[in-house]
């Protein structure tokens, strides 16, 4: 009865904030505040939660004098922020109360939030899921990227093509957010640099006469699961240095008067700039130094608090580049050392190695990312120069270890060689490291044996695996309730931290009641996503069949095209009067806007469904459903239904 009694105050107490926050922030009568009203008075209710414990987190890691895990990440896949947060901090059941209470129902309040536009794929998903599982396991961390206004694009889908249209996100600000105009740093770009020899007769090396933006943070506090840990996802956005120039103004050339203004904070407006075109490639290099060069002076102003030297720096701080988008941090840090702090090249360069780790995502040579060194020497003069000094000495060490092997050396070589020269930012990612992991236990193999054979030969202590895995908080007890709910009932909730628990779940698969129960799941399931492909894309689906499901985005080695020619197939034998069992197949992806033949597939994925939706041969017996704007929260109403998930990519 007591108990009864607190879970009805708490309950109370949040409505009445999330009302205060509705008429006082937004200035509506509760009375007719509409469902995105009652997002935002429930966002800013569990926000406040969040603070607190935020709060408490960085109190906590300066008086331990902990070591910070710092994840730099060009994407962050993060999804809606809602329920996460709520499944996180244990208070789902009391807002879902509280709000059925003020008349509304949590589905609607859902559906109100949209997708931060922060990631693409994969790897945007995966550092989304590390913030996550760092948070539970209290491991002190942060995250870092960048605040795109846009993001990749909003696909819409017109006579079977796709038609790209801006992803918006924004439009209605984002609750989650917390500007930092005090944490506000320069960035530059262009220049020259000078050299001189200072007054003790070193040797030193001056950036000047640069371009300058300005990286404002902006913090997103990420749960741990039912520990009150919550920790920080810091994203940048650029400023200009200048808002508004005033002698361009008063001669009368208004547009002027603005364009550096706009020209620089275009670096954090769009996520992926097109890079088919020289200005998009600049773009896109602009904005990996510019969140790595903002990041690092954040590092340094938190280490500097604690530490007068960088003697202990290694001891406290550990940077994770995920993938090679960030691998530019490596001769900032260096450019850091040697010219601002005067360490000599071989400290530095101890403490840089000893600094960075790095996760590779790709085997295939010719998607590793390199930069033309043009390109790079312009934007970027002094780093070019400490990438070349990088690369004489390791080559120095490459002839040591190998000598007379000059193919190894070609190979190996941070700077690839040609009619134009590039930066393999990989090899630098894997130089500048004392670690460097690929994401499945195949895909470390290939690394090490092909890939970049020469590098674990070299350095094989250095190499590891990290298999990619996922949150079993946002994708299975926040987007499978119900399977979650009878996981629970049988072996209680330490899965939802310890996945090995699931092995429980074995020897009930001989128990003929529990398999009943998680077949009705899957149904239930089915039919949840049956209703919603009704509803959106007046698609009735037989729930009953077979959910063949391929979603990722769109790509020639993702062999969506091979998906599409097995549809074909069966599409021939239900002709020919072969059995065939009812199946639903269903696509979702985004093509690169220059990816033509991307987007061709997903011309034949619609011209395909054309014919068999509507053939009485077929009678239903296949369906295809391309599901169009593929994004997180898609993706957690598609896999609970999945009957069978085409992993059929080829390695890479």
């Amino acid at each position: 009865m007591e108990n009864h009694k607190r879970d009805e105050q708490k309950i109370e107490k949040l409505k009445s904030t999330v009302k205060g926050y509705i008429e006082h922030h937004l200035g509506k009568d509760c009375e007719r505040a509409g469902i995105f009203d009652n997002y935002i008075g429930i966002a800013y209710a569990v926000r406040d939660r969040l603070i607190e414990r935020w709060l408490s987190t960085q109190r906590s890691y300066y008086k331990r004098s902990v070591k910070r895990v710092y994840y730099l990440s060009l994407e962050f896949l993060v999804g809606r922020t809602l329920g996460n947060s709520m499944v996180n901090l244990g208070i789902d059941n009391d807002c879902t109360k509280a709000l059925e209470n003020m008349g509304c129902k949590m589905e609607d309040i859902w559906e109100a939030e949209w997708d931060a536009g922060l990631g693409n794929g994969g790897l945007g998903r995966l550092a989304a899921c590390f913030l996550d599982s760092l948070a539970t396991l209290g491991i002190p961390s942060y995250g870092y990227g960048i605040r795109y206004e846009y993001g990749l694009f909003y696909q819409r889908i017109k006579d079977g093509y796709q038609v790209e249209t801006p992803d918006n996100w924004l439009r209605y600000g984002n609750p989650w957010e917390i500007d930092r105009p005090g944490h506000l740093f320069p960035v530059h770009y262009y220049g020259r640099v000078n050299q001189y020899i200072d007054s003790q007769g070193i040797f030193r090396n001056e950036w000047v006469d640069t371009e300058e933006v300005m990286a404002m943070a902006c913090d997103t506090p990420v749960p741990g699961y039912k520990n009150d840990n919550v920790i920080n996802m810091r994203l940048w956005t650029a400023k200009s240095s200048r808002d508004f120039d005033l002698t361009f103004f008063n001669s009368g050339n208004y547009i002027q008067a603005v364009e550096t203004k706009a020209k620089s904070e275009s670096i954090s407006k769009v996520l992926y700039p097109a890079d088919h075109i020289k200005e998009g490639r600049l773009l896109r290099l602009k904005q990996q130094y510019f969140f790595v060069s903002a990041t690092f002076q954040d590092i340094l102003r938190r280490y500097k608090k604690e530490e007068t030297s960088f003697d202990n720096f290694t001891k406290r701080v550990a940077v994770q580049l995920n993938d090679t988008h960030p691998a530019i941090a490596i001769p900032e840090f260096m450019r850091i050392l040697l010219d601002f702090e005067g360490l000599p090249w071989e400290k530095a360069w101890e403490i840089t190695v000893g600094t960075f780790a790095y996760t590779n995502h790709t085997i295939m040579p010719e998607a590793l990312e390199k930069w033309p060194v043009s390109i790079f020497e312009n934007l970027l003069p002094r780093h070019i120069q400490i990438i070349y000094e990088i690369n004489r000495r390791f080559l120095e060490e490459v002839n040591w270890r190998f000598p007379g092997d000059l193919e190894k050396r070609k190979k190996m070589s941070l700077i690839e060689e040609g009619d134009e020269k590039f930066i393999r930012m990989a090899n630098l990612a894997i130089v500048g490291s004392h670690s460097t992991n690929g994401v499945s236990g195949l895909h470390t193999e290939i690394i090490k044996n092909q890939t970049f054979k020469d590098f674990y030969d070299m350095f094989p202590e250095r190499f590891n695996n990290k298999t990619n895995g996922i949150t079993p908080r946002r994708w299975l007890k926040k987007a499978n309730p119900l399977l979650s709910d009878l996981i629970t009932e049988k072996i209680g909730d330490g899965w939802v931290t310890n996945l090995d628990e699931l092995k429980k779940l074995a020897p009930l698969a001989e128990d003929k009641k529990f398999r009943e129960k998680w077949m009705e799941v899957k149904r239930e399931n089915k039919k949840t996503l049956a209703a919603y492909i009704l509803k959106r894309h007046n698609i009735t689906v037989d729930a009953e069949s077979m959910f063949d499901v391929q979603i990722k985005r769109m790509h020639e080695y993702k062999r969506q095209l091979l998906n599409v020619l097995h549809v074909i197939t069966l599409y021939s034998r239900i002709k020919n009067k072969k059995d065939v069992a009812p199946r639903t197949v269903i696509f979702a992806g985004k093509a690169a806007p220059a990816y033509w033949m991307a987007k061709l597939i997903i011309k034949l994925i619609h011209s395909v469904a054309e014919v068999i939706n509507h053939s009485k041969i077929v009678d239903n017996r296949l369906k295809i459903v391309f599901m169009n704007n593929y994004n997180v929260s898609l993706a957690e109403k598609i896999i609970p239904a999945a009957d069978l998930s085409e992993q059929i990519s080829t390695a890479g």
